[in-house]
């Protein structure tokens, strides 16, 4: 029988970890389900601990697959959540545009993200309600750009219930982790390359083929 691909070990080039946090209520579960199942609900029941989903995506010519950790945003949770940071690679922070405390606890939530995740770790700001009335919107959009400025990261306004821009901020949090990952193999490239060589020397092709196509 024949050997199976060398890819057959791996449907995606790159596996990715995301996390969302954020208050209460301000919307994750509704983001990451419109995400991962392009469905959105009205009725809210809070998340128990932490829950996730697996999206697949195609990036740039890569397949990347992403794991999305939805977080408990209740205080009684903490504890749970905080051990997540470490694995995360990226992480969504979300606020309620019509809710002010959400967006003043963001800077909450960074201290947490220095506290327990990785130094590199990549981090995304997300006001979400953004298809509610202008009357009930409590945070401009100029007062969330200034925030994300602050910290040097990414901003998006989001309605996971009118899907806008949800596609978009995964999509831009995901190739900027891929892009960091791809500039870290890079660094560790030069021994990989001696090691083609060598075996090419040794008229080993098949495994220099094997490792071009995995690369």
């Amino acid at each position: 029988m024949a050997a199976p691909p060398a890819r057959a070990r791996a449907d995606y080039d790159y596996l990715i970890k995301l996390l969302l946090i954020g208050d209460s209520g301000v919307g994750k579960s509704c983001i990451l389900l419109r995400f991962s199942d392009g469905s959105f609900t009205t009725s809210f029941i809070t998340t128990i601990g932490i829950d996730f989903k697996i999206r697949t995506i195609e990036l740039d010519g890569k397949r990347i697959k992403l794991q999305i950790w939805d977080t408990a945003g209740q205080e009684r949770f903490r504890t749970i959540t905080t051990a997540y940071y470490r694995g995360a690679m990226g992480i969504l922070l979300v606020y309620d545009v019509t809710d002010e405390s959400s967006f003043n606890n963001i800077r909450n939530w960074i201290r947490n993200i220095e506290q327990h995740a990785s130094d590199n770790v990549n981090k995304i700001l997300v006001g979400n309600k953004a298809d509610m009335d202008e009357s009930k919107r409590a945070v401009p959009t100029a007062k969330g750009q200034a925030l994300a400025d602050e910290y040097g990261i990414k901003f998006f306004e989001t309605s996971a219930k009118t899907n806008l821009n949800v596609e978009e901020v995964f999509f831009s949090i995901a190739r900027d982790i891929k892009q960091r990952l791809a500039d870290t193999d890079t660094k560790a490239e030069p021994a990989g390359i001696k090691i083609n060589q060598q075996d090419q020397a040794a008229g080993s092709g098949q495994a220099a083929q094997k490792s071009a196509c995995c690369g």
